[in-house]
């Protein structure tokens, strides 16, 4: 069985078979959607005509950078340093996923 890489960082490969659906929570406009494994939190708010800002969709550029209110991330960009990446305050949402069933944004 072949599996597509899904992050172009090749030191932290993530496979589709890695991800996993989990719930993001909108807390400024008190929206929850589901995000399914195989898409981002970026297309799925693109997906329902929620406006994000974003450029690269790789995870590279830190465009999408968005306030973590509640939840764990699982960091996949390349933005973010390690100190960064535990204080778990932002998560770059054209790459990065829950490592909980539930994450609530600042947006």
């Amino acid at each position: 069985m072949t599996t597509k890489i899904t992050n172009q960082n090749q030191d932290n490969a993530i496979t589709d078979a890695d991800n996993q659906e989990f719930t993001v929570y909108l807390a400024l406009s008190e929206e929850e959607y589901t995000v399914p494994a195989d898409k981002s939190i970026l297309q799925t708010l693109a997906d329902a005509d929620v406006p994000v800002i974003s450029s690269c969709q790789e995870g590279t550029c830190g465009t999408c950078e968005t306030p973590v209110l509640e939840g764990e991330v699982d960091h996949r960009c390349r933005v973010l340093d390690e100190e960064e990446r535990e204080a778990n305050e932002s998560m770059m949402i054209c790459v990065s996923r829950a490592k909980c069933s539930r994450l609530v944004l600042d947006m």
